[in-house]
């Protein structure tokens, strides 16, 4: 997940829409991305 956004120049709206598709998937299979931004917060999954 090194390659982010920051580095985009599109061509185009659609170009974007594919792009941010594609990673956001990608993140799926991460879920240590969603428990890093919740300690972040300092909030848990937990009940």
């Amino acid at each position: 997940m090194r390659s982010g956004l920051s580095d985009l120049a599109p061509g185009d709206i659609d170009q974007l829409a594919v792009l941010i598709r594609a990673r956001l998937k990608l993140m799926q299979y991460h879920p240590e991305l969603l428990e890093g931004c919740l300690a972040g917060t300092g909030l848990s999954l937990g009940p």
